[in-house]
């Protein structure tokens, strides 16, 4: 009678574990079975990926699979596509395969799906010419749908043609999948949190005499400001009044407000994780958390998120998720910032272009933006430049971010500028 009742309760046990098992297999096909299906059809799925234009940035069938005509269209699109090894983690041939290849879980394949990006493969193009070889991410959206315009990282490569030793870093797309030191960037982190907790803030005179002594150490700043108001402590962007800020708010309410402004969030773009950003709270009262405030410390962020949370100012504090897809409706908003606070800020970094980076940089474009030279402990600093366009017309945001490459405004600006004449030219 025990054998009996030892064979029932394994057969129980086998007959548990083959559920199991169907189960996880009905799961992982659900997930990956478009990529399973392409696998062995030959490892590239057919179909064809268009750009917002129609311009043909991947095509493929039975006789084979081919990439954009034009040498530049192909390495400025490369991280955008990605390549027919699945190298690039973030490339549409990789991300939606299942649609291209036109994937069913029912039905399986079809011969292959044709579908449009959200990018302009021209504005990638002028991105791409426009940061001349130097290592970084440029991202432009339009900040009233979350229409991505243009997305590029650099190094890149053709992926007709691809390189028997890429340069590192190549495969990774530093838009979703790369975060940085942001230097003065993060400033308008910091800049939410004190509009919404420092009830005095625009009543308020602050005072700079190059550096501040903060918990016994020295927080150097980018000059010698003197007596200024918070508007013009961000033009100046000035680490003395920043650091202040920052020390006074807390690291607790600090990292509050990188987390709800997706600094620090679990973002996804189209169902891809995108890397969250750090935030790495330094005791009250340090240097640390001073510091932090300005954007160095242990700050990194992704362009992304930054790029996020500008459209999000730009579009009176809700967004619109971005999207490489579109959307089929436009019927769900995030806020991340009341309206009162983003029409602060907004009005602020049109200050900054108005009185401290000069209009010309924009070639006469109404643009509101902050800039970063951000240090990175070997001598460097990473330029980064954010905004967005006051244009009902052309309701396009930014984010740029060059790797070494120096001051902000210098180098970073005239990158930001070629895209958005190039957008405006466009559209």
């Amino acid at each position: 009678m025990k054998k009996v009742k030892r064979r029932a309760t394994a057969a129980l046990l086998i007959a548990a574990l083959l559920v199991v098992g169907l189960a996880v297999y009905l799961v992982r096909l659900a997930d990956n079975g478009g990529a399973w299906a392409s696998y062995f059809n030959g490892g590239t799925p057919g179909g064809t990926i268009l750009d917002r234009k129609g311009v043909v940035l991947y095509t493929s069938d039975e006789d084979g699979h081919s990439f954009a005509a034009d040498w530049t269209t192909r390495v400025a699109c490369y991280h955008l596509i990605g390549d027919a090894m699945g190298n690039v983690r973030t490339g549409a041939l990789r991300q939606f395969r299942d649609k291209l290849a036109g994937y069913s879980f029912i039905e399986g394949t079809t011969s292959g799906e044709t579908f449009s990006l959200t990018v302009d493969s021209a504005l990638n193009a002028a991105a791409y010419s426009a940061m001349a070889g130097r290592n970084g991410a440029c991202m432009l959206i339009d900040y009233t749908t979350g229409e991505i315009l243009c997305m590029v990282s650099t190094p890149s490569d053709d992926p007709a043609n691809p390189s028997s030793e890429p340069a590192d870093g190549t495969y990774l797309n530093k838009c979703l999948s790369a975060s940085f030191t942001p230097g003065s960037v993060f400033k308008l982190v910091t800049l939410a949190a004190a509009i919404e907790n420092i009830p005095d803030l625009f009543e308020r005179s602050f005072w700079c005499e190059g550096s501040a002594i903060v918990g016994g150490s020295t927080l150097t700043c980018t000059g010698a400001h003197g007596t200024q108001n918070i508007e013009q402590a961000l033009a100046n962007s000035c680490n003395c009044v920043f650091g202040q800020l920052a020390v006074e708010l807390g690291p607790e309410t600090m990292a509050e407000y990188a987390e709800a402004l997706g600094i620090t969030a679990e973002l996804q773009l189209d169902g891809m994780d995108v890397l969250s950003g750090s935030y790495v709270k330094g005791e009250a009262g340090s240097i640390g958390l001073a510091w932090s405030g300005a954007g160095q410390y242990e700050d990194l962020v992704c362009p992304y998120a930054l790029l996020r949370y500008v459209s999000a100012i730009a579009n009176g504090g809700e967004i619109y998720e971005p999207t490489l897809l579109g959307h089929d409706a436009l019927d769900g908003k995030t806020r991340l910032l009341s309206a009162d606070t983003a029409q602060r800020i907004a009005e602020m970094m049109n200050y900054n272009v108005q009185n401290a980076y000069g209009t010309w940089v924009f070639g006469g474009l109404n643009v509101s933006a902050k800039t970063g030279t951000a240090e990175v402990g070997d001598g460097t600093s990473h330029a980064w430049i954010t905004g967005f366009l006051n244009d009902p017309e052309h309701p396009y945001a930014f984010v740029v971010v060059l790797e070494h490459a120096g001051g902000g405004l210098a180098n970073a600006g005239p990158v930001a500028s070629a895209v958005l004449q190039a957008a405006v030219a466009a559209y």
